[in-house]
């Protein structure tokens, strides 16, 4: 997608876009209500004075000062109130009324009010599917309806919302579309706890009406939780177009989508091996089971069981064989799962078991005959006895055994994981895990136990329940996937779809190619019903849903199954029977990028937005989600769903451990934003589900990591904080002292404004254009490392590389505009001579220019701040400058700014002013010393002289006098080399420790020694003259020449201070 023609700044006000008569009439509009606002205020004024003076006569009798006489105490004293600072009136959605004073202090709380309301009413946010620019679309991953936002969610509205606006103020039609996703098995989890909770009911005392009703006063509740915190977070969305995964029209699409795939022979119902989970009773998705990686035997805590289970052990016994031949031996992790074994397997080529082969041995407790396999898929006949026990209703692997086999699959459970008819009556009605030791006493019993031995295993876990996941044969519907997921492949090859970063396609690959068919029905009452009818003929009676799949039926709706099946069925009499069963959750979210557009319906956003630009996400659900809307969406909406993916890094602590709330490490970005204290985050503890435990361990989490709880941060410092992590590999390690280092950098920007605002006065115009040639030397130099963040942020975000866009950003406000710029102008501010007009003009300009241009970079990233010190700027003559930040041309690199040959001259006078601030002793505080500059060379010594003052302003030091190679240089000093043309020097008379100054030289020439070696050794390495471009050769040959010369200097050095 290219992108339109920017506008540079600093272009005359005639070439710029006027505001059309709707914006106009808008904006009188506002001045009317402002002006009628202005009037009620200041009745209000009027109102609470005379309250306040009736206060204040009805106390004055009372002991003690109150709380307004304190806070008027503490004004006294020179603090200051944040909300001082801001028009408290302001209306919501009206633009925020600034007080004409800048507070001393930046207070995010202050900043952040206000601003989002105004946007949002102004209809900033939006997008014209008639537009004539080019669209960038964003669809945010919806949130499940399940509580709060995480830290997670935080990252993705700072990475989405710093694209969108980017874009939005880069000339496109930028759309980013709310959803929230209804999280079917999530949310009826937690909605019948709480109704346990509160009212000791389970959903089926309820029944499936009244307890959907309790999950949408949930959704209703949680729902608006989520839109409120998305508010806070400053994301752009297009509200208008918010939409929730259960609501009309996407449950409309939900149903189109399962008819049509299943009329294209996709959907089918099967009874195949799914995830079941005995407490929800349902089958769940991959994505919703933990795996747990156990090293040794592991006492676990399984629901519903008084006591700890054991796991992370293999048991050996032994079937006996038919004919008294013996018995063979065999090992399981689930020995309770051999009361449904149906084979025994062993390799074909396993000389110790040929002559089984084809035998049987018998089952110790129903006589079942078990007939010996042979499986060179299955079997490795080096690992254990070399024989295996295969129970095919309850393993993946022996399912797959048992139809290469044409094996009994045997169900020996209930659907609440008890063992039924099928275990035999020794066992029947025992849970599993109470089986798991009653079947090793009867095989003790029997005398065919052998052992027990400690064992690695991967043990998976339900995410929702806790409970430990039971594979389980049921009848369920699925997606076949195999010709979709070819197409994805095939997309992300042929880069329709390019994957980023880039690392991860080998990912997808492999997970495309040995796609498995998708389970999509699930035994639950909150979700989307799956559209099919089950069709009862006359005098038969209802038994099983499914146990005969041709009887079912699927439709729009009832009464197009009725139709169909009297097609099907004609001059019958029948009964239809809706499936109970609700689809997968991300059956309906793998359509979200066509149904937020519209789809099926052929709509305008559809056909202007569709495909969207972008899909950015957590890498944890390339498979789970990003896959199937690739698949789904070229099969049903006949393209790629977005052009791009971008998976973030996943979240973790400062130690690098997994955020889990019984680890007490989990953080709320809210607790962040406003701040919180260590009493509040050990409530908030205390008020979660966590059993005694785990409320320990994360009390101590909580303690060690947040002694003094968490500081105020804003919105601004933790969305920039958690952009400027995202170049960690695939884990962020968040500290939250690195979103407080951001919050105090807010500060300086205030200040920067608040500096330039007291320099460029009240009268300040800035030109509608600005002459750089005419500028003093540190002007044109401000602009050109302008011009380079410029570039280099824009390169940064159009590679979908948003660190190094924060770091540029962050370097030119913190290391070249405050640290060198605005020290260097100062002296022209400070001094009012007529003869520094001239300059003086010239630097309120580029300051001008540098503030308008540094806060529009910088918006994308840190929105709240950024309005705020942009509203306070001048305004250009004959400007038709936007309304808000957020709808301004975001900067382009300008032609005429760039000098690189000024950009090298000041990066010496910079590593100049560096090296001599380095030898100033600690304890020299305001102490200015005389300085001197060795300079080997016309063209060195011509550059410090025309920046000598400016060396010794930045630097500190009383003057600088430039010395020649055949000078002396003077005594008692420390010295530091610049370059191998350049060294420094500074007197310490009285100060100097010869011996503290020689330790220094040492360690430096050591330093310097190192890398020289490491050099030489590199230029003398094979290959190197024929295989090392010339400009690289060059180089090395220029840094090794300039470490001969550092080492030089150094020893002279020494030699003076040996002396």
């Amino acid at each position: 997608m290219e992108k339109p023609a920017a506008q540079a700044p600093g272009k005359a006000a005639s070439e710029e876009k006027q505001l059309d008569d709707k914006e106009l009439e808008l904006e009188r509009e506002r001045k009317l209500k402002k002006e009628q606002k202005a009037r009620e205020k200041e009745e209000k004024k009027l109102k609470a004075k005379q309250k306040e003076t009736a206060r204040l006569q009805a106390q004055a009798t009372s002991d003690g000062p109150k709380k307004s006489e304190k806070k008027q105490k503490k004004k006294a004293a020179g603090d200051e109130n944040p909300e001082d600072f801001i028009d408290p009136e302001t209306p919501s959605g009206e633009k925020k009324s600034l007080a004409p004073q800048m507070a001393k202090q930046y207070s995010p709380s202050a900043v952040e009010k206000s601003w989002y309301s105004w946007w949002e009413s102004a209809g900033y946010f939006g997008a014209d599917p008639a537009s004539t620019k080019p669209p960038f679309v964003i669809v945010l991953p919806p949130p499940n309806v399940t509580g709060a936002l995480h830290i997670g969610h935080a990252l993705t509205v700072a990475i989405e919302d710093a694209m969108i606006r980017w874009r939005r103020m880069s000339g496109y039609n930028a759309l980013w579309v709310p959803g929230v996703d209804h999280a079917g098995i999530a949310t009826q989890v937690v909605v019948e706890k709480k109704l346990m909770r509160e009212r000791k009911l389970t959903r089926h005392d309820i029944g499936r009406d009244k307890f959907i009703s309790e999950v949408l006063k949930w959704k209703d509740q949680y729902g608006g939780t989520i839109l409120g915190q998305l508010r806070r977070l400053g994301a752009s969305l297009d509200w208008s177009r918010e939409c929730f995964t259960m609501d009309d029209q996407r449950s409309k699409a939900v149903t189109e989508a399962f008819v049509r795939l299943h009329k294209d022979g996709l959907i089918y119902r099967d009874y195949r091996l799914v995830n079941w989970d005995c407490t929800l009773l349902t089958a769940i998705s991959d994505i919703e089971v933990d795996h747990l990686e156990l090293k040794e035997e592991t006492m676990l805590k399984v629901p519903g069981y008084s006591s700890p289970v054991q796991f992370g052990v293999l048991i050996s016994f032994a079937y006996p064989l038919e004919e008294g031949l013996g018995e063979i031996i065999v090992a399981t992790t689930r020995i309770e799962t051999m009361l449904g074994d149906t084979a025994i397997a062993v390799h074909p080529e396993d000389k110790r078991y040929k002559h089984l082969h084809g035998k049987h041995a018998i089952h110790p407790f129903n006589g079942r005959k078990l007939k010996i396999i042979c499986d060179a898929v299955l079997v490795d006949p080096t690992f254990g006895t070399g024989a295996v026990k295969i129970t095919p209703a309850h393993d993946p692997n022996d399912f797959e055994v048992g139809k290469r086999h044409n094996l009994e699959f045997i169900n020996i459970f209930t659907d609440d994981g008890k063992i039924n008819s099928n275990g035999g009556a020794q066992f029947e009605g025992m849970p599993r895990f109470a089986a798991r030791v009653a079947v090793i006493d009867a095989l003790k019993e029997k005398g065919l136990y052998k052992d027990t031995k400690k064992n690695e295993m991967n043990l998976g876990i339900c995410s929702r329940s806790n409970d430990v996941v039971e594979p389980m044969i049921k009848p369920q519907w699925f997606v076949n996937c195999h010709t979709m997921a070819k197409a994805g492949l095939d997309a992300v090859r042929s880069k329709k779809i390019e994957i980023i970063p880039q690392q991860y396609e080998q990912d997808w690959y492999r997970w495309l190619e040995n796609i498995r068919d998708w389970c999509v029905s699930r035994q639950l009452w909150w979700g989307h019903r799956v559209p099919a009818w089950y069709v009862t003929l006359e005098d038969e009676q209802l038994n099983d849903l499914g146990s005969n799949n041709d009887r079912w039926i699927v439709a729009r709706n009832e009464c197009d199954a009725m139709l169909e099946a009297q097609k099907k069925y004609p001059g019958k009499k029948f009964q239809l029977n809706q499936d109970p069963d609700v689809l997968d959750t991300w059956f309906s979210s793998g359509l979200f990028p066509l149904t937020v557009l519209g789809w099926p319906d052929d709509t305008a956003d559809l056909r202007a937005f569709y495909p969207t630009s972008v899909l950015e996400t957590g890498l944890d659900i390339l498979f789970f989600w990003v896959a199937r809307m690739v698949m789904m969406g070229m099969q049903l909406g006949g393209d790629v769903p977005f052009q791009k993916v971008y998976l973030h890094p996943m979240i973790r602590d400062a130690h690098g451990r997994k955020m889990s709330k019984s680890l007490g490490n989990v953080v709320d970005p809210l607790e962040v934003i406003n701040g919180t204290t260590l009493e509040d985050l050990l409530k908030r503890l205390e008020e979660g589900n966590l059993d005694p435990n785990e409320l320990s361990v994360a009390r101590e989490g909580k303690k060690k990591d947040f002694p003094d709880g968490i500081a105020e941060c804003g919105t601004d410092a933790l969305r920039f904080a958690l952009i400027s992590y995202t170049s960690q590999s695939d884990k962020i390690n968040l500290d939250i002292k690195r979103v407080v280092g951001y919050r105090q950098w807010c500060n300086k920007l205030w200040n920067a404004i608040r500096f330039a605002m007291g320099k460029l006065g009240d009268h300040y115009t800035p030109p509608a254009t600005i002459v750089v040639s005419s500028m003093p030397p540190v002007c044109k130099w401000i602009l050109s490392v302008l011009n380079k963040a410029i570039g280099k942020t824009v390169t940064s975000l159009e590679a979908y590389k948003f660190a190094d866009a924060t770091s540029a950003i962050y370097s030119w406000w913190q290391y070249q505009l405050c640290d060198v710029f605005i020290e260097a102008v100062k002296p022209y501010f400070f001094n009012d001579s007529q003869e520094f007009d001239s300059a003086r003009a010239a630097c309120r300009d580029a300051l001008w220019v540098c503030l308008d241009n540094g806060l529009r970079l910088l918006h994308p990233f840190m929105p709240y701040v950024t309005e705020e010190l942009w509203q306070r700027l001048p305004q250009p003559k004959d400007s038709c400058r936007k309304n808000s930040i957020m709808i301004s041309e975001y900067p382009s690199v300008v032609k005429e700014w760039a000098d690189d040959k000024l950009e090298s001259e000041f990066g010496i006078i910079l590593d100049t002013v560096n090296k001599l601030r380095s030898l100033k002793p600690p304890t020299d505080t305001n102490e200015r010393r005389p300085a001197f500059a060795l300079c080997r060379g016309e063209d060195i010594a011509a550059t410090v002289q025309c920046y000598q003052s400016l060396v010794v302003s930045l630097s500190s030091v009383s003057s600088l006098k430039i010395l020649a190679e055949s000078d002396e240089t003077p005594p008692d000093c420390s010295t530091a080399v610049v370059n191998k043309d350049l060294s420094v020097y500074l007197q310490l008379q009285g100060a100097l420790n010869a011996e503290a100054e020689l330790e220094k030289l040492r360690k430096k020439r050591d330093e310097i020694q190192k890398l020289q070696h490491a050099l030489s050794q590199k230029m003398e390495a094979s290959g190197y003259r024929e295989k090392a471009p010339p400009s690289v050769q060059e180089e090395d040959m220029r840094k090794l020449t300039a470490f001969f010369e550092q080492l030089r200097v150094i020893g002279e050095a020494e030699k003076k201070l040996d002396a």
